[in-house]
């Protein structure tokens, strides 16, 4: 967990009255841009573990990354061991997808429909707020600054994904070094009327929290995510209460094929068809 204590206020004021606002900006505008670039960078991709938590549901899986999409293999539910059913359950379904290529063209697809609707949203973080200098601090990767963000009134969201923003208060925490977001908290302070896909509103209150690291290779990924929020779905409330860890990273070839993945999971696992091997 990051550690940043905050500076003391009037350190902050004595910043500001030497006109030190521009190149707070500088900083914020410059972390967002390194953001946009890496999330637009796929020739670096990892493995890693991915720990998903709910009110219902606890689940872990070993995840890779590919040229064609995301692959997942579900290790533990509820922190339990798969069972032996259920391990036969697992691998016929990745033996399935092995058998039926076009399974893997649709789950690519949505996840870039996804990453698209993210990237709008990224986009659009430095103009939507703006932002104020708020302190000082040390992270596992270094100094990291943090900031204070309210939404911008001159801000226009160009699309439904951004709309969010406009009733969004939190803070931000850079590492300086490396110029990248370390740590992101939003709060709605209003109702949000959505429109995204069947989703009316989201209500005031929801919160998320979002925590980078660098995972090595020069590689920054979100190692904590945690987002409790509500919201009108047609006539039904709809509660969002996920928490997701992720760890345990390490680099793949780049241009690894989900048939390649899915043959390194099976010979960690020691499980799966011995024609499973086409690429």
């Amino acid at each position: 967990m990051l550690i940043l204590p905050l500076a003391a206020a009037g350190q902050n004021g004595a910043r500001h009255e030497n006109g030190a606002q521009h190149e707070d900006d500088a900083l914020v505008q410059r972390a967002f841009a390194n953001e946009v670039r890496a999330a637009s960078d796929a020739q670096h991709p990892m493995r890693y573990r991915l720990h998903k938590a709910s009110p219902r549901l606890t689940s872990t899986k070993e995840m890779f990354e590919t040229k064609d999409g995301a692959v997942a293999r579900l290790i533990a539910v509820n922190d339990a061991p798969l069972s032996a059913e259920d391990e036969q359950k697992e691998q016929a379904r990745l033996n399935g997808l092995l058998s039926d290529p076009g399974k893997q063209r649709h789950r690519k697809a949505s996840e870039d429909e996804d990453t698209a609707r993210a990237m709008k949203v990224l986009r659009s973080l430095p103009a939507a707020f703006l932002y104020h200098f708020a302190g000082t601090g040390e992270a596992p990767s270094g100094e990291v600054e943090k900031f204070t963000f309210a939404p911008n009134p001159k801000f226009d969201p160009p699309d439904l994904e951004s709309q969010v923003l406009t009733q969004m208060t939190g803070e931000i925490w850079i590492d300086v070094e490396h110029e990248r977001v370390a740590r992101l908290e939003g709060h709605l302070k209003q109702d949000v009327d959505y429109g995204w896909g069947l989703l009316a509103r989201l209500n005031k209150g929801g919160w998320i929290v979002i925590e980078q690291a660098n995972v090595g290779e020069h590689q920054w990924r979100i190692v904590h995510f945690q987002m409790s929020m509500s919201g009108r779905v047609v006539f039904r409330t709809k509660v969002f209460d996920t928490t997701e860890d992720q760890s345990q990273f390490a680099p793949l070839p780049s241009g690894l094929s989900y048939q390649q993945a899915i043959q390194m999971m099976n010979t960690e696992s020691g499980r799966g068809k011995s024609d499973s091997g086409q690429q």
